[in-house]
C-alpha cells in the first residue's frame, strides 16, 4: 500500500456523496425516509426528541437538511434541495436552533470597536484546553477520534464562509477572498486545506472520504457545523458569519500548534502534520485580516451589524466549549467521545 505523502489528493470515489445516515429519532427518521424517495411535499413533521441544538434527533435532521446544499447524498434526488415543504421544515428547526443558541450564549458584551468586541465575545466561556490536552496527553486512539470529529468541518473547510462572497462588497469582500484563497490552496488541489486534512486522516489510518463518519458524530459535534451552515445560508446572518470566521482565525494558531505537537510527540510523519503546521503560519496573518479587514470592514459599512458580528463570535465560542467539554469528559472516563467506537485501523500509520 502506498503511504499517503504531501501531494496526496482524494480519489473520485472519496469526494462523491455518501448514502443517507441512520436516523436518531422521529424527525430524522421521517426526513431520511422521505429523502430516499421521490420529491414530494413532506407534510407536518413530527416533534423531535431532545434539545434543538445538542439533541441527537434535531442535530442530525438539521445537518442532513443543510448537507443538501453542500454535496448532497448518494441516490437522493437533487430537486429536494429547494422543495418548499422541506425548506419550511428547516425554517422551523432553525428557529428553535437559533433561539437555543441565543439562550446558551447569554448577553454578548458591548464594545465600541470590532477587535475589542471580538476579544470580549470570545471570552464569554472558559475551560480547559482540548488542544493542550492533545499536545501533552492524548494517545493515538484519542487523536484519531479528534480527527473524526473535525472531519465534519475540515473536509468542507471554507465552503460555508464562501457563501458570504456575493453578499459582501469592497473591503470586507476583498478580505474574505484573501482568506479563502489560502483555504483553497491558491487554486492548487494538493494544498487545499480540505485536502491537507484528508492527508492527516489517511496518515492516522482513517478514511478521508467525505461524510464517511457521519454516523459516528454526536450532536455536540454536528451542532458546531450546523451553526456555520445556518449563518452561511442566510444573507441576514452575514454579520454573524464574518464574526464566526474572524473568531476561527483569531483563535487558531495556538491550537493548531498544539495538535502538530501531539502528532510529533507520537512520532507521526511530517506529511501527516502538514495540515496543522500550515495553519499556524497562515492563521497568524489571517487573524488580523479577519478581525480588522473582514469584520471591521463590514461594521464600517454597516455599523448596525456590530452586535451580530459579536454574537457570531460568542456563539462559535460557546458551542466549541460544549464540544471540548464533551470530548474531555469522555477521554477522562476512558470512553469513546463518538457515538460508536472506531473500527480497528485498516491502514498502516505513517510515522516519521
Amino acid at each position: 500500500m502506498t503511504e499517503p505523502r504531501y501531494g496526496w489528493t482524494p480519489s473520485i470515489d472519496q469526494v462523491k456523496p455518501r448514502g443517507l445516515p441512520s436516523p436518531r429519532g422521529p424527525l430524522s427518521a421521517l426526513l431520511i425516509d422521505q429523502l430516499a424517495g421521490p420529491v414530494r411535499g413532506v407534510g407536518r413533521p413530527p416533534a423531535y426528541s431532545g434539545d434543538p441544538v445538542h439533541g441527537e434527533d434535531a442535530a442530525l435532521a438539521l445537518y442532513v437538511l443543510y448537507e443538501l446544499h453542500y454535496r448532497g447524498f448518494a441516490d437522493v434526488d437533487e430537486d429536494w434541495e429547494w422543495e418548499p415543504s422541506l425548506l419550511a421544515t428547516r425554517a422551523e428547526l432553525e428557529r428553535d436552533y437559533i433561539a437555543r443558541v441565543t439562550e446558551l450564549v447569554g448577553p454578548v458584551p458591548e464594545a465600541g470597536d470590532v477587535v475589542t468586541g471580538l476579544q470580549a465575545a470570545m471570552s464569554v466561556v472558559e475551560g480547559p484546553s482540548l488542544s493542550m490536552y492533545a499536545a501533552e496527553r492524548a494517545d493515538l486512539r484519542e487523536l484519531r477520534e479528534l480527527a473524526v470529529h473535525r472531519s465534519a468541518w475540515q473536509l468542507k473547510e471554507a465552503d460555508p464562509h464562501s457563501w458570504a462572497i456575493p453578499r459582501l462588497a469592497g473591503r470586507p469582500k476583498a478580505a474574505l477572498i484573501e482568506i479563502q484563497k489560502d483555504e483553497y490552496g491558491e487554486g492548487v488541489q494538493r494544498d487545499m486545506h480540505q485536502v491537507l486534512f484528508g492527508l492527516t486522516m489517511e496518515s492516522l489510518g482513517l478514511d478521508a472520504s467525505y461524510g464517511a463518519y457521519l454516523d459516528h458524530l454526536p450532536a455536540v459535534t454536528l451542532a458546531t457545523v450546523n451553526l456555520v451552515s445556518m449563518f452561511g445560508l442566510h444573507r441576514k446572518w452575514r454579520g454573524a458569519l464574518c464574526g464566526h470566521l474572524a473568531t476561527f482565525e483569531m483563535t487558531s494558531v495556538a491550537p493548531m500548534g498544539n495538535y502538530a505537537a501531539a502528532m510529533r510527540r507520537l512520532g507521526m510523519s511530517t506529511d501527516s502534520r502538514h495540515f496543522y503546521e500550515v495553519h499556524v503560519v497562515a492563521d497568524a496573518h489571517h487573524s488580523s485580516v479577519g478581525a480588522e479587514e473582514l469584520a471591521g470592514g463590514l461594521v464600517e459599512q454597516e455599523p448596525e451589524l456590530l452586535p451580530q458580528v459579536l454574537f457570531g463570535a460568542a456563539a462559535v465560542s460557546v458551542l466549541e466549549r460544549h464540544f471540548a467539554d464533551h470530548v474531555l469528559d469522555s477521554f477522562g472516563q476512558g470512553e469513546t467521545s463518538l457515538l460508536k467506537p472506531l473500527e480497528r485501523r485498516s491502514r498502516r500509520l505513517v510515522v516519521a
